[in-house]
């Protein structure tokens, strides 16, 4: 095992260790220990940007479960780093702002919040170093499981219930379709590893499962990345410590999606499905997001929806960018890549800028008791430090140079004017929709930007309308986002200090095979262009937007301003609802209560799925010349067994009926030694004499049972059912018969006989079989029966008597 596996396993490893670190080291904030990690691993992590400037990737193997496919493979390239480096910078920035925001030892669980702060950079960093499908999913289920766990922190407040219960559905949903998508490119490329996956991309493209594998792992990608129509659950994901949503919701969770497109994007990104989808999706979800900001009176909701609109922007830009696969870009230059380009700059921008902003609005919640837009004002004075870390940030998200932002912005209205040239997928009719929709949704944002900076910093001071005096946050809390703040001036004055450090590789591991063996990415980012196109939409945004937000008193009236939630809500709501009631009709259709009700159930299913099976496959065959002869005393048992059966429901007494049933049991055992199988002869007699004695204590002092009075009825139900049950297992049983001498297979028990002693050191096969060969199945009954242990311990310490509230 690797040094960058230890990477990926090092959180999970110091969360099982937070526990004692926060009890025993009471003096010290938990949160001082947990930096050290993401610090560590960042320095660790960017000690590689020469190997991966330089064009080189690093590969570690480790199996896992080989005979399926699925290992713990680590691969790093330019996409891989970067996020990674996103993760562990960002992160210990968040935890060192967590340790002032969340100074209260007495009233916060630290511990709660570290553990599951750290299981999600564990799983984060898994799902962006894995090579193997596999492993990806697992670590992608486990950022919506941790990130669900941060957001209801508090979980005392409903609304924090309500968005992890919102963002686990939604995002869990989307893993479960993307684990289809993962499984359909196994089916077509035998191969788990991505790796392989890519060097197939020519080929799976024309398998008739290429188009159902592709929309399942979008759909994936659109629910963790907040695309339209699946974005609903990041508003309500703002109810998680402004810490979680400094760092999930702005550079780690919602890049998931960004990064797995990005990833794909070799391996699908040349069908026009993929570009249409994709950049479509995208854009759409930019426009949506911009709209509904501006009409939000919550800071954080405001950025919510801003952080909406951002990731449509950057998926936008990745599915643009797939266009290069179709043009010699040695031959026409940046026209086409420079889409991607846009995406990769913009990704880092919007870390460093939405981040610091996310701070902020904490540091003013902390400070002022409030983030309701109505109620602030007038704070530039009083808080001048963040005044001007909320302005850099501002002014980045807004576009307005020499911020990066502006540099990524502009880059983005390029790559919507460049798509109108595009001869390809029809966009000579469609592809102006891209710059129009591009420039009306970059107007809201300039206008939401100036909504939440005016009202906040400018205008009236109101201390009547705080719940606390207003003062600068302490140095602790402002370090992170003025850091942040710092990147944003630094990548905005300098931007190509990134050009060929990180850009340009993240551009090589999305595009790889459109530029010859050798060649690079051009990359120049700067500031003047001149005079040109994209500089005359710069200006009309700032000037549409201006006015956007100096008419806002006259549009606050409006029905559509009046509605800040999300009108897609509705659906989410009432399809919960709905299919709460209706599992509840269905359940109570099924669960009648009545023992014969589940045994027709059942009986009606196996009945239908064999009956279905030897129909279709043709599979009826009736052959009795080679069935063996059946000695007389062979007879006589089965004789007592069905006269002990059919005795069973006449007798009134308990006692005789417990005996009774004991002895069915017994003469089961005498069966399976007849036909030489004293394994389960012994088990059988074990777990009849051990029923046998527990139910006779158990009934021995209960009162004799009554008989119940009532007329038999005739039912055509019982009657159909016992024929099907009865007709179904005689013929399954005649056929597998037959078939087994017309088509002789050979017995998997050979196998255990061959293989039991050498490959697992047993002579007891049924023991191998059952710890080893089929090990999982028992490990699967140690669990249920470990669960059903713990549920008797809780039951046992809460004193259960029946009439508590449940």
């Amino acid at each position: 095992m690797s040094l960058l596996h230890l990477v990926v396993l090092a959180p999970f490893i110091l969360a099982i260790l937070v526990p004692f670190l926060y009890k025993y080291i009471r003096q010290i904030h938990t949160g001082w220990f947990v930096m050290i990690l993401p610090l560590s691993l960042f320095v660790y992590l960017i000690q590689f940007l020469p190997n991966i400037s330089r064009g080189e990737t690093i590969y570690y193997q480790q199996p896992w479960v080989p005979s399926l496919g699925i290992n713990f493979d680590i691969y790093l390239d330019g996409l891989s780093l970067l996020f990674g480096l996103l993760i562990t910078g960002i992160g210990t920035l968040v935890v060192l702002y967590s340790i002032y925001y969340l100074y209260n030892k007495q009233k916060e669980a630290l511990n709660n919040f570290y553990v599951y702060l750290l299981m999600f950079m564990g799983a984060m960093l898994g799902v962006v170093l894995s090579d193997n499908l596999m492993t990806l999913y697992i670590f992608w289920e486990l950022t919506s499981l941790s990130s669900a766990l941060l957001i209801a922190y508090w979980f005392h407040k409903e609304r924090s219930r309500y968005g992890a219960q919102k963002s686990m559905l939604i995002t869990v949903a989307g893993g479960l379709t993307m684990l289809a998508g993962f499984s359909l490119i196994f089916v077509m490329t035998n191969t788990f590893s991505i790796r392989e996956i890519i060097v197939q991309a020519d080929v799976i493209i024309t398998n008739p499962l290429f188009i159902p594998a592709m929309l399942c792992v979008l759909v994936g990608a659109f629910t963790k990345s907040a695309q339209f129509p699946f974005h609903i659950w990041l508003p309500d994901a703002m109810e998680a410590p402004t810490p979680v949503s400094a760092y999930l919701h702005s550079a780690t969770m919602v890049k998931a999606g960004i990064y797995l497109v990005a990833r794909l994007t070799p391996v699908f990104g040349a069908a026009p499905e993929w570009f249409w989808i994709v950049s479509g999706f995208g854009i759409v979800t930019l426009l949506w997001g911009s709209v509904s900001a501006i009409r939000q009176k919550d800071l954080k909701a405001i950025l919510a929806f801003s952080t909406i609109s951002q990731l449509g922007l950057i998926m936008a830009l990745l599915g643009l960018g797939s266009a290069a696969f179709h043009y010699d870009v040695a031959v026409v230059g940046t026209l086409y890549y420079t889409a991607t380009l846009a995406a990769v700059f913009h990704l880092i921008n919007h870390a460093t800028f939405k981040g610091s902003l996310f701070m902020i609005v904490g540091i003013v919640d902390h400070e002022t008791g409030t983030r309701d837009i109505r109620k602030l004002g007038g704070l530039m004075t009083i808080m001048p430090i963040t005044f001007t870390v909320a302005l850099i940030g501002t002014l980045s998200m807004a576009g307005v140079p020499p911020f990066n932002g502006f540099l990524s912005k502009e880059m983005f209205f390029t790559a919507a004017v460049n798509a109108t040239t595009l001869d390809i997928f029809n966009m000579q009719t469609f592809g102006l929709l891209f710059p129009i929709v591009a420039w009306i949704a970059s107007i809201f944002t300039f206008g939401y930007c100036m909504l939440m900076f005016v009202r906040t910093f400018l205008g009236n001071f109101k201390p009547e309308k705080l719940t606390k005096e207003v003062h600068e946050a302490p140095i602790g809390l402002l370090i992170p986002p003025i850091v942040l703040a710092s990147l944003v001036v630094i990548f905005g004055l300098f931007p190509n200090l990134l050009a060929y450090s990180i850009i340009e590789p993240t551009m090589a591991s999305i595009l790889p095979g459109v530029l010859a063996e050798g060649e690079r990415f051009y990359v120049n980012i700067y500031h003047w262009h001149g005079f040109n196109i994209e500089l005359f939409m710069t200006m009309g945004v700032v000037v549409f937007g201006a006015l956007i937000f100096l008419n806002l008193k006259k549009w606050s009236e409006t029905a559509f301003f009046l509605k800040e939630r999300d009108p897609l809500n509705w659906f989410y709501d009432n399809g919960l609802v709905g299919l709460v009631s209706g599992s509840l009709k269905v359940t109570n259709m099924q669960m009648t209560g009545l023992l014969r009700d589940y045994f027709v159930f059942m009986s009606v299913f196996i009945v239908g799925l064999m009956g279905y099976t030897m129909v279709k496959y043709n599979t009826f065959a009736i052959d009795l010349n080679n069935v063996a002869e059946i000695p007389p005393y062979i007879f006589v048992i089965i004789f007592v067994l069905i006269a002990t059966t059919v005795a069973i429901p006449f007798i009134s007494h308990r006692v005789t009926a417990i005996v009774a049933t004991g002895v069915l049991g017994f003469i089961v055992a005498l069966l399976f030694v007849v036909f030489r199988a004293p394994d389960l002869a012994l088990t059988q007699l074990l777990v009849e004499t051990v029923m046998v004695v527990l139910f006779l204590l158990a009934f021995y002092h209960l009162p004799e049972l009554r008989k119940e009075k009532f007329t038999p009825r005739f039912r055509l139900t019982n009657l159909v059912v016992s024929i099907g049950v009865g007709l179904v297992v005689t013929l399954t049983a005649l056929s597998v018969h037959a078939m087994s001498y017309s088509h002789p297979i050979q017995s998997i028990s050979e196998y255990y006989v061959q293989n039991a002693y050498e490959l697992a050191a047993g002579k007891n096969i049924v023991n191998v079989i059952l710890v080893d060969f089929r090990g999982v199945d028992t490990m699967l009954e140690i669990v249920v029966l470990a669960i059903a242990a713990l549920a008797i311990v809780v039951l046992i310490r809460l004193r259960m008597t029946g009439s508590e509230d449940v």
